[in-house]
């Protein structure tokens, strides 16, 4: 018991030191990104039509002020080159961190490329990536993971809680992609207000990074942890008003990511739980599109639902912290039901 105790104790320090690493590293890169944004000019485009292509009027409205200032976007790569450093050099591990900060930089690498279209595009509305190109590139970031998580890892099954465990063979690797596009669409579909996706990821890896505390994971505690401690830095800059935005390069990253994380620690069907403003978000986006699509009519003033919340009347911190409430409470139920529900051995 008291090496069990030593051990856990041994992996706290350690993802705490890993954290403020982290942390430190993203605030000395800070200054470095805002001269090169301000001196490059990376300022966000402002989204003037929907996915469905009809002209985004509520929107416009609602952030026509934001946009009259300059703001940069791309913020995100602040916190994933802190993440990816602090992780090569202290905590890089075969079974336990290379396949989230794979997906971390795979994330990564395609919201990179839609941001530099984003700003650098001609013409009206919002240059980019398609969105069904944006679709496959992640969904083959997810199948070559996936493919590595069984053949590598040799993991071939999911845990169900309270009930056992559920295997699946290869069709785990459908699966595993499924988790890291849904994961990295939601994240990214969450990224709409000042501070919002930023504080949600910070509350869902530090749930996971106790998760997998508890099953003796320190690796992958240490990486969710390191995950944390960039994002309170870069959250210093971006709660309202918001100095920067992450950008896709941001968003993706954190994304799949966190799927990847949801995979390795065998909480698949935690990670809605735990994650259930990212299920919200990405959900009213869907009986959006959807709605739209078959019936010609809208179910929100304006989607996602944060989006839909301010056309209502409420101020953009309401909404953000409201969220981040919803966010703690959930990711508190999720981990209890992680430990009661044999998540957690």
């Amino acid at each position: 018991m008291q090496l069990v105790t030593e051990a856990l104790n041994d992996a706290i320090l350690r993802t705490f030191i890993l954290s403020v690493l982290a942390f430190l590293l993203a605030m000395l890169l800070t200054p470095v990104y805002t001269f090169v944004a301000y001196r490059y000019k990376f300022w966000k485009r402002q989204r003037t039509e929907s996915t469905t292509g009809e002209q985004l009027k509520v929107f416009t409205k609602l952030h026509a002020d934001k946009f009259k200032r300059n703001i940069p976007t791309m913020a995100g790569m602040v916190f994933v080159l802190a993440i990816v450093v602090v992780t090569i050099c202290f905590n890089l591990d075969r079974r336990e961190t290379w396949l989230p900060l794979a997906a971390l930089a795979g994330g990564a690498v395609v919201g990179l490329i839609d941001d530099i279209i984003n700003i650098r595009g001609k013409g009206k509305g919002v240059a980019g990536l398609r969105s069904q190109l944006k679709f496959l590139m992640i969904t083959g970031i997810g199948v070559v993971l996936g493919w590595y998580f069984f053949n590598r890892l040799d993991v071939t099954a999911v845990t169900v809680p309270f009930i056992g465990e559920w295997n699946l063979g290869w069709l785990i690797v459908p699966l595993f992609a499924f988790v890291v596009v849904a994961t990295g669409n939601a994240v990214n579909i969450s990224d709409g207000l000042d501070g919002l996706a930023g504080g949600l990821a910070a509350i869902a890896f530090g749930s996971f990074g106790v998760i997998a505390l508890m099953q003796g994971n320190a690796l992958i505690a240490g990486f969710c942890f390191t995950v944390v401690g960039a994002l309170l830095s870069y959250l210093w800059f971006n709660i309202y008003p918001a100095r920067f935005f992450m950008g896709d390069v941001g968003s993706f990253a954190l994304g799949t990511s966190l799927g990847v994380v949801a995979m390795l620690t065998d909480s698949l069907f935690i990670l809605p739980i735990i994650g259930l403003v990212f299920v919200l978000e990405a959900g009213s986006s869907l009986i959006q599109i959807f709605s739209k699509k078959v019936f010609k009519r809208k179910v929100f003033i304006s989607a996602p639902i944060h989006h839909h919340l301010e056309a209502i009347g409420w101020p953009e911190t309401k909404v953000t912290m409201r969220f981040w409430v919803i966010a703690a409470v959930t990711s508190f139920v999720g981990v209890l039901i992680a430990l009661a529900g044999g998540i957690v051995s």
